[in-house]
């Protein structure tokens, strides 16, 4: 089917068009951006603007042949912005006179509307996402933040879950989480099921899965840097939804105007008033091989809850400030009675995730700008387990993980020339991570503790030089001393575009990573069986720091909406620390220090025909570890190995309407095949010799935008998705646990998809 598609879309035409020629075009009284967008495809031109010029800026015009030339003009009359073409490709939107446009800087952008508008792929390689801007995706009424991201090529949740995914091969904890500045720990509401981060107060995403800026560090394989809207608001603007699952709202006052304003917005799960189908449906899986279970004598609450509140303020046009606040948590509260033997069992699980940023960006003069930040983030994880006799408590099982992590940090830019950009930068970070599992009966005892504290001191700088006739060159070094290991680290990266003939450009990078926190996969002392992974600070022992070598080549092609992008990789991780507990070795329960080795390749095809958006990605991953004292010490194929994936979607826009349809399918997860024996399982073959089934579903989505007045501003939104239409029931996870005790005999854990699940979503906007 693969080849199929492609060979369709490699046939269709791709003349070129020049600009003088005449085309059919119309706009009913759509945005600016929409019309840009219609513009660059037909024509195949590229626009240059500032968003906040041309955020309330709209067009119409009728269907009939006009040049480039004319629909321009026609726009400037309507409009009132004005559009200078430079280099016969680019058209610059409210920029200053010629003399001082920066033709270098237009080519920023390679890949406009990578799988859909509000999606671009940028020429240091990495990708910006516009949830205010996204178009429909396939199986969302409502742009995920989380979920977005995995729709890129590279990008694998085996597991479903929008927190837990892979990018390139690497584990779910070596991707950084960024907000407003914020490290953001915990990522997914109903364990992992959701985004815990409000898609309609989010302005924008920067998705970085190779070549990373030097201003980065602290993770492995991606960094998702999220910025919530830094405009200030010339009137009130406000949001008001609900979907299957929650209600959420949203609200921007002006105080000063021009000058200062205050955005804040709220999200809640109504499902402990009202359990919906799509809810039901997610906690199925979610509760899927726990104790939680719908008897008619247990009693479960379940809720979560989101806000943000930002202050933005701009003195002058020379200064801008803000300060941020992120809130995230998640409450399970199940109460089971066993009124024949006078029992009572209560499991009670609090996740929680408290962020402060502050910032401050001062541009001193037309060559020099300073950004300015400092955050605090606070995460904790308390889960109790406790047995009661009547009135009388018997035990309390505590599993308890906090982390405390702030820091701040300076940076300088400094325009060279209009080809060239020299960044500095100064970080200094402060971590302290303790995790414990205690367990009191009459005397509180200890079965595992440990609270460590790092500092970091960072100076990285980076080098860019822009010229789309010759290449592109991002250049950066980054080294990093940890102060209670007594360690430096070097971190250089680069990445290189070279356009090769009209259109075709070949793209490499190569970096160098560290990590020092991760997290263990806590499956044995849990009664519960949620939230095991738990995060832990790197100590230069048992747990050293991690450390990533990779190299990726491609392509990539674009031309007026057809778009080839394909990309090689290689990785190298070492001090890889496994906790091997029940799934690898049952009989093993100490960390192992190994590595793990990564190639792959990711391609993705994209063509825009007659209103409809077509795209089909592949990804081939294959990933090996090797641990000390595990496996004999040979090779095994990575948990996190899926060896072929496959993601095609198609799309349409008419109007206020759009639906997408779009069908995923991967090769099944690794699993350690067990053998029964007279003792009980056994694991004689070796790990991660077996491979679950194939999976794969097909996913829809549609919404439609409306005016609900014509004397106001109010407008109106509704969408309807439906997950795995047909209803495959696709075993996405095998393994092993031993039942709150080492010596509790082994059981086999068997976890499957979700079934065919719709979601509704009403939206207002004010």
């Amino acid at each position: 089917m693969r080849l199929i598609y492609i060979s369709v879309l490699m046939l269709l035409p791709l003349a070129a068009s020049s600009q003088e020629e005449a085309f059919y075009i119309e706009f009913k009284d759509e945005s600016i951006v929409e019309a840009f967008t219609k513009i660059e495809y037909t024509y195949d031109v590229l626009f240059s603007y500032n968003d906040y010029d041309i955020r309330k800026k709209r067009i119409s015009l009728e269907r009939q042949k006009r040049t480039l030339t004319e629909v321009l003009e026609a726009s400037e009359l309507q409009t009132k912005l004005s559009y200078k073409i430079v280099d016969n490709r680019y058209i610059v939107v409210n920029q200053l006179p010629e003399d001082d446009i920066d033709v270098n800087k237009l080519e920023k952008v390679i890949i406009r509307s990578y799988l859909t508008k509000g999606i671009q792929k940028i020429n240091d390689g990495s990708y910006k996402l516009s949830p205010p801007k996204l178009g429909v995706l396939p199986g969302l009424t409502e742009p995920d933040v989380l979920e977005s991201i995995q729709l890129l090529p590279g990008v694998l949740s085996p597991n479903e879950a929008a927190s837990g995914f892979f990018v390139r091969g690497g584990a779910s904890d070596q991707n950084r989480l960024i907000w407003d500045g914020i490290n953001i720990y915990h990522k997914g509401h109903l364990f992992g099921m959701i985004s815990s981060l409000n898609p309609n107060v989010t302005s924008e995403i920067k998705f970085i899965n190779k070549g990373t800026h030097s201003r980065y560090g602290e993770r492995l394989s991606s960094v998702i840097d999220i910025s919530s809207n830094s405009n200030i608001s010339q009137s009130v603007r406000a949001q008001l939804g609900f979907n299957g699952i929650n209600g959420d709202a949203l609200i921007e006052v002006p105080i000063v105007k021009d000058k200062l304003n205050i955005q804040g917005s709220f999200r809640r799960s109504y499902v402990d008033v009202l359990e919906t189908f799509t809810f039901n449906n997610l906690a199925d899986k979610v509760f899927e091989s726990t104790k939680i279970k719908n008897y008619e004598n247990a009693k479960n609450e379940f809720s979560f809850v989101d806000y943000n509140l930002k202050l933005n303020f701009k003195p002058n046009k020379n200064n801008s400030l803000y300060a941020s606040m992120i809130s995230i948590d998640n409450q399970l509260d199940y109460i089971l009675n066993d009124a024949e033997n006078n029992q009572r069992f209560n499991d009670k699980l609090v996740t929680s995730n408290m962020g402060y940023g502050l910032g401050w960006k001062v541009k001193w003069n037309n060559k020099i700008t300073q950004n300015t930040t400092a955050f605090f983030s606070n995460y904790k994880l308390n889960y109790n387990f406790i047995t009661k006799e009547g009135d009388r408590q018997v035990s309390d099982f505590e599993k308890r993980n906090t982390i405390f992590d702030s820091g701040i940090s300076s940076e300088v830019v400094i325009d060279r020339s209009k080809a060239s950009q020299v960044t500095f930068g100064y970080q200094y970070v402060l971590k302290d991570v303790a995790y414990a599992f205690l367990n009191t009966t009459n005397l509180s005892f200890v079965l595992d503790t440990e609270d460590n504290t790092i500092q970091t001191h960072s100076v990285y700088g980076q080098y860019d030089y822009k010229n789309p006739k010759l290449f592109n060159l991002f250049f950066g070094l980054r080294s990093t001393y940890f102060n209670e290991l007594d360690a430096v680290r070097l971190e250089p990266r680069i990445v290189v575009y070279k356009s090769l003939i009209k259109n075709l450009k070949f793209q490499t990078t190569a970096e160098i990573k560290n990590q020092i926190i991760s997290e263990i996969d806590e499956t044995i002392l849990s009664d519960l069986s949620l939230e095991n992974r738990l995060w832990r600070l790197a100590d230069g022992n048992a747990f050293p720091i991690i450390n990533s070598q990779q190299v990726s080549a491609g392509f990539i092609y674009s031309k007026k909406g057809f778009s080839i992008d394909i990309d090689t990789y290689h990785k190298k991780l070492k001090n890889i620390t496994a906790l091997s507990l029940g799934f690898l070795n049952p009989e093993n329960s100490s960390f192992n220090i190994g590595q793990q080795k990564i190639v792959g390749l990711d391609a993705f095809v994209k063509k825009q025909f007659n209103g409809f958006n077509s795209w089909l990605s592949y990804s081939f991953n294959k990933s090996e570890s090797r641990f000390e004292n595990l496996n004999n010490s040979k090779d095994f194929t990575s948990k996190s190995n899926v060896t072929h994936s496959i993601s095609t979607a198609l799309s349409y826009e008419l109007g206020g309407l759009q639906f997408a349809l779009g069908w995923k399918w991967q090769t099944g997860k690794p699993y350690t095949v067990a053998k029964e024996s007279s003792d009980g399982l056994e694991f004689n073959d070796g790990i991660n010799t077996g491979e679950l089934p194939i999976y794969h579903r097909l996913d829809f989505s549609s919404t439609y935008d409306f005016k609900m007045s014509k004397r106001n501003k109010l407008r109106g939104k509704i969408g309807l998705s439906i997950r795995n239409i047909y209803n495959r029931m696709n075993l996405i996870s095998r393994e092993y646990r031993g039942n709150n005790s080492l010596d509790d005999p082994i059981e086999l854990i068997e976890k499957f998809s979700i079934g065919i699940t719709p979601n509704l979503m009403f939206r207002l906007y004010w």
